[in-house]
């Protein structure tokens, strides 16, 4: 039952189509038979997020105003991932190119689709460690702030609804937990 999809397809039509994302109008019939109209979209590349912590449990944020919420925002290291490369060289490059770093350690540590009603996002979350600084490449697309902070700031601003970036609220607590259990 649970595997099941109730949604039946009747047409399908692409009204948008870039190099990042495709958007599809689908005219369905819903689970509870009714017709309708559903948006779909999908996404070409992974979202990689990148936790990095030093031995003295400090973190880098990476500030930057994003025109679709036409605010600021304060996240962690994160950026697209190609599907023909591998999660873990995309987040390798995001983290140099953002703020420099390159790590000796990397874990996944999360999973999690991004906004499963309306896209097929996936997001894959780093934890770095055993850190070395070098120089930051952001893209031309890019005007970042970085910010050094002990991860203990980085979580209040979470709890104090300042970070709202969802990448970066689940890869903050996720760490968060792991530094209780003491798995870091």
């Amino acid at each position: 039952m649970e595997d099941q999809n109730p949604w039946k397809t009747l047409e399908s039509e692409v009204k948008y189509d870039n190099n990042w994302i495709r958007v599809t109008e689908h005219q369905v019939i819903n689970p509870s038979g009714g017709t309708g109209i559903y948006g779909e979209v999908h996404f070409k590349n992974f979202a990689i997020g990148i936790l990095p912590l030093d031995e003295a449990q400090n973190t880098w944020l990476v500030g930057q105003y994003r025109f679709p919420l036409k605010a600021y925002s304060w996240e962690i290291p994160e950026g697209g991932g190609p599907f023909h490369e591998a999660p873990l060289d995309s987040a390798r490059r995001e983290l140099l190119e953002e703020t420099g770093l390159s790590a000796k350690n990397w874990k996944e540590i999360q999973r999690m689709h991004l906004s499963n009603s309306v896209s097929d996002e996936l997001n894959i979350i780093y934890l770095a460690t055993d850190l070395i600084q070098g120089i930051a490449m952001p893209e031309e697309t890019e005007q970042l702030v970085v910010k050094k902070l002990p991860f203990e700031d980085a979580y209040q601003m979470v709890l104090n609804g300042e970070i709202t970036d969802s990448v970066s609220v689940a890869a903050i607590m996720k760490v968060k937990l792991m530094i209780l259990n003491g798995d870091i």
